[in-house]
């Protein structure tokens, strides 16, 4: 099957200006300031700045966050990804409780809590996943959690281990397609990614994950991975636009429009999937209060 797309004007020059539709405001904001003031003074980290996201502002200013735990130093080394690679160090056990503190005095009604990779480690950091999940829920009963895992390369223990702590939605991001994962996500396999999220929904999860465009894949491409997704059951589908986050890294090789994204939203929903989120400036929990 062929997935026929409007002929539409494209922005394919690697150093063009960003088009109209990706033009964000700077960061700010007195919600901004609070909570960026309070992830300081309790030592954590969010996923909204170690990975630049263009939708800070929006979410901060309506008081969520995502949270980064197991440190902020990640085992590998993506070519789309700005969080810092190398050895991590030693595990904060504390770190947990600092999260679930941090969800309780935010009132946060939907907490999405993500990591980085830590290959090094038997248990791929998922002791810290369990232990953060059950700190939010003591700490914040009423607040809804999502969890956005790495794949644990494969091991479906280590899986497990987060799924029995019970998140309300398990999201892993499958990234791009299987030609492109050598240069995008060398560390990582396609495999493992629809074998953890095939696996998390055996264990009763409701699933997500999401796409990046613009790194080189083709319309065909991507409907094979959505085929993909669908036959593992995933449940809620994100697409956004990927955008260089240093000169260091992987180049956009186009921008995709916005008439393409709204395609793929209604080939999503037509596939299957219960929620598909299709835009420039999606980001994996863009909305994320919406998918439980």
């Amino acid at each position: 099957m062929s997935l026929e797309l409007p002929v539409l004007q494209q922005t394919e020059q690697p150093g063009a200006r960003r088009p109209e539709w990706l033009k964000v405001r700077a960061p700010g904001g007195e919600d901004y300031a609070r909570i960026k003031t309070m992830m300081r003074a309790k030592a954590l980290h969010t996923v909204c700045e170690e990975a630049r996201c263009p939708n800070i502002t929006e979410c901060w200013n309506a008081g969520t966050a995502t949270f980064m735990i197991n440190g902020d130093t990640c085992t590998r080394s993506c070519g789309f990804c700005a969080v810092k690679t190398g050895r991590p160090l030693p595990l904060d056990w504390d770190e947990p409780n600092r999260v679930a503190e941090a969800v309780r005095s935010m009132s946060l009604k939907h907490a999405v809590i993500t990591s980085v990779n830590r290959d090094e480690l038997k248990d791929g950091g998922s002791e810290i996943w369990a232990a953060t999940i059950k700190a939010v829920r003591d700490a914040s009963p009423d607040t809804t959690i999502e969890v956005l895992v790495p794949d644990f390369k494969g091991n479906v223990d280590n899986m497990r281990r987060v799924c029995d702590a019970k998140p309300d939605i398990l999201n892993h991001n499958t990234e791009t397609v299987p030609r492109l994962y050598k240069r995008v996500r060398p560390q990582g396999r396609y495999q493992w990614t629809l074998d953890m999220l095939e696996a998390a929904k055996s264990m009763g999860m409701r699933t997500k994950t999401g796409i990046m465009l613009g790194l080189g894949e083709t319309p065909d491409e991507v409907l094979a991975v959505m085929n993909d997704l669908r036959a593992v059951h995933v449940d809620v589908l994100t697409l956004g636009q990927y955008l260089q986050p240093t000169k260091n890294h992987l180049p956009v090789d186009r921008f995709v429009h916005p008439t393409e994204f709204k395609h793929y939203e209604t080939v999503g929903l037509d596939l299957g999937f219960g929620v598909v989120e299709s835009g420039p400036l999606v980001r994996s929990s863009y909305h994320a209060e919406r998918h439980v």
